[in-house]
């Protein structure tokens, strides 16, 4: 709870500076909107995690656009976002897949600059707090698939990562988006000494419309 507190505390500043300077330095007013797209995530770790493939999720939320000069805004959003791995593997000639599903309410503070009008670039952290987490195992054999509780509970539930991206809109209202985020923080709450911390990593891709 604290973590939480801490995440909204942090992005309600960012807010609040922002919109005070925005007031100062550009005449250009705040816009809402609204964005969703795929998610492409995985998990790493030092050495690297055997047999792991990417897993497809996706994202969704909202988002405050507020500009605090001619060429550069800051950009809160708040995201549902699907993280997670997936993996196979085979015991005794039988051959298995496993997912990873582990889903973030996700608290992004993007700071971007126009390059030209309609393209940003865009850098900053962003806040995650898990909501579920499920692994999915299923035999490629018969077909068969069993689905855990959630675990969450056995997890680190706050997430931390920096986000890198880059987004072009293709009129006044509608736009594209692509965004990588690379995590800080290691999944597991109880870590061993010396194993190598697991951390999320995702990929987006989207689409975004400013009311």
């Amino acid at each position: 709870m604290k973590k939480l507190i801490l995440g909204i505390a942090l992005t309600a500043g960012s807010l609040a500076f922002a919109q005070q300077t925005s007031s100062t330095s550009s005449a250009s007013p705040v816009r809402f909107g609204i964005k969703g797209g795929m998610n492409v995530s995985s998990l790493s770790k030092d050495e690297g995690l055997d047999d792991q493939k990417s897993k497809i999720g996706f994202n969704a939320g909202v988002f405050a656009n507020i500009p605090i000069a001619s060429s550069f805004s800051i950009q809160p959003e708040v995201l549902y976002s699907q993280y997670g791995s997936k993996a196979d593997y085979t015991v005794a000639g039988t051959k298995f897949s496993a997912s990873s599903k582990l889903d973030y309410i996700a608290v992004p503070v993007m700071f971007q600059y126009n390059v030209i009008p309609n393209l940003y670039l865009e850098a900053g952290p962003e806040f995650g707090f898990m909501v579920s987490a499920k692994n999915k195992v299923k035999n490629e054999n018969t077909g068969d698939s069993s689905t855990s509780d959630n675990y969450k509970d056995d997890l680190q539930t706050f997430n931390f990562g920096i986000g890198l991206g880059a987004g072009y809109y293709f009129t006044d209202n509608i736009g594209i988006t692509a965004r990588y985020v690379a995590g800080l923080t290691d999944v597991a709450k109880d870590r061993p000494n010396g194993s190598d911390a697991v951390r999320n990593n995702v990929f987006q891709v989207g689409l975004a419309y400013k009311f």
